[in-house]
This record gives C-alpha cells, structure tokens and sequence, in this order.
C-alpha cells in the first residue's frame, strides 16, 4: 500500500478563548509545523510546504511503528526553562543533514509533540478526531515523540493557564470533526494569547549611534496585489551578531525601487530591497491603520514571499 502524501489542517483565527463541551482544546506551541511518516524502518519528516526536512532532525529517526503511519505535530526546541523557543529552533531549521545535524540534535535538540494521527494501516482523514486520538493513544511514542495533551470543556481554564506561562495561545477542535487536508477549518480555531505574524522584508532604514553600519529597522509588508502594503517597521529583538548578519544580507539584495505600493508613513531614507525574505515578528495587536502595535522581531522562516499576502496574514487572519 502507498501512503498519500497529506497537506496539514490549518485552524482558523478565533479572537477569544471560549468553553464548550463540543470542543476539545490543547496548547499551540511555538514551533515548526511537520507531518512525520514511518514506514518500513524509515521515517521521513516534511514541513508545512512539503519540503523534506528528514536530515535537518536526525532525532526523529528512531520512530519504528509496527505499521506504516502517519503522524500531525509540531517540531518544538525548549529552552533551559523548558519553555519553547523559537530562537533555538532557528538553529536548526536551515540544517540538511550531516554532522552539523547530528552535532545540533546534540547541543539544540527537538521535541516533535504529535497531536493527529492521519494514517494508521489506512487512511485516517474522514474519521471523527474521537477515533484518530483513540488510536494514537494506542502508539508507542520514543523520546523526543511526546503525544499533546487534550483537555475537554474547560478552553477559557487552559487559555488563562497558557497567558500565565506566556506560551503562544491554544487550539480548539471540534468533536467529531474530520481531518481536512490542506483545508483551513472552522472546526479548528486557534486563540493566540501572543500574536505572531509573517511579513516581508522589503526595505531597511540605517542605524544610528550604536547601530551605526548595521540597520535601525526592517520595512514590513504583506502582498495586496502586486504591490507590498506596508505594515510597520520592526526594529527590536535583535542581536548584535544578528544586525550584522542581516545587514551583510540585505547589502546583497539592495534594489532602487520600492515594493510597496505609495504610502505617506513610510519611512523616509529607506533602503530598499527585493522581497524575498519573510521575518516572523511578535506584537500585541493591529491599529486601525493596519500597522502592528509593538513589533517584535524573532527570526526568519522559510515560507516563500508570494504567500505572505494581506488576505493570509491581516488583520482577523
């Protein structure tokens, strides 16, 4: 039997956390999203745009099911406190294979929290979410495979226990719900306590004082049409090693036309850049002029530009 490739379920935006006992609720953590298959010995590890991740994370290999399965989770690195860190992650996130992998899973390793089980000796999908959790109870799970752990009814209890260790939010999911891949449902909402938005890159202003020869802040834009609207500019959550890396970075991409379409607010002696990189960025909220409130940057991801649109990633997404 061939195992189908599957797209992940993507869970829609909810603004409030609620309870209802026709709902199960779990923590959203801060990490990488992957479907991990096993099958025959082998395991491979693809990210949420099916690109093979398998070598970036030689700890997942040792996952040997007695049937072929597919598992739903999210890749995770803790940090001392044991809290996740998206920081960390970055260390790994651009890795092969190789030494380097098998040196950082030593130094910086991963946690692959498994929350859906999509096939197990058959298709998954269309059964209720009741079902899939049932028989992934059933699966031993090796370290570092942790299974997420569902708590029933209480969403507003779970919510105010994640705002308190300041972790990302929680995910609601519908009973009975089947797994829609590749499909953003209502059956999953996802109530973030801190907010987390993709934006491109499409300009920098220069440093000042100690910042001089690096950069003061990266220009933020979302695609609406062909053009980027501007979202605000981000110019906290860097290093020192950072600013000058993603200088060195965005010499190479310097461009003498601006991506965004004519903004009056924009920043002025901005350099601008071909709209590549996607920064993803922290902040508490969306003005009303469509600008991020406190902007926080926490790295790059990987996600190709052209999907970082308005209509994905704006306000109420």
């Amino acid at each position: 039997m061939t195992i189908p490739r599957f797209e992940p379920m993507l869970a829609t935006p909810w603004r409030s956390p609620f309870t209802d006992p026709g709902w199960l609720f779990e923590v959203k953590w801060d990490g990488v999203r992957a479907i991990l298959t096993a099958e025959g010995g082998s395991v491979s590890v693809r990210s949420r745009r099916g690109k093979d991740v398998t070598g970036g994370y030689p700890e997942l290999s040792g996952f040997h099911p007695s049937r072929p399965c597919v598992l739903d989770g999210e890749i995770v690195a803790f940090d001392e406190a044991g809290r996740p860190s998206f920081g960390a992650l970055q260390q790994r996130m651009n890795l092969s294979g190789g030494k380097r992998a098998i040196e950082a899973a030593r130094t910086t390793p991963v946690t692959y929290v498994v929350f859906d089980l999509l096939f197990d000796d058959e298709d998954l999908t269309d059964r209720p979410i009741e079902t899939r959790l049932e028989r992934m109870a059933a699966i031993d799970l090796p370290a570092p495979l942790v299974r997420s752990q569902v708590t029933e009814n209480h969403g507003e209890s779970l919510f105010a226990a994640v705002a308190e260790q300041g972790l990302e939010g929680i995910v609601a999911k519908k009973r009975g719900s089947p797994y829609r891949p590749g499909v953003r449902s209502r059956d999953w909402r996802k109530v973030p306590h801190v907010r987390i938005v993709r934006a491109v890159v499409g300009g920098f202003t220069v440093g000042e004082g100690g910042r001089a020869g690096t950069l003061g802040s990266l220009l933020l834009g979302l695609w609406d049409g062909p053009r980027l609207r501007w979202i605000g500019s981000v110019g906290t959550g860097f290093d020192d090693a950072a600013l000058r890396a993603i200088r060195l970075g965005l010499n190479e991409m310097t461009t003498g036309d601006s991506p965004f379409q004519p903004d009056p607010d924009l920043p002025v002696r901005t350099i601008w850049v071909v709209p590549h990189l996607v920064a993803r960025v922290e902040f508490k909220e969306w003005t009303g002029a469509g600008r991020l409130r406190a902007p926080s940057f926490k790295g790059f991801v990987a996600d190709p530009s052209e999907a970082i649109t308005w209509d994905a990633e704006g306000p109420g997404k």
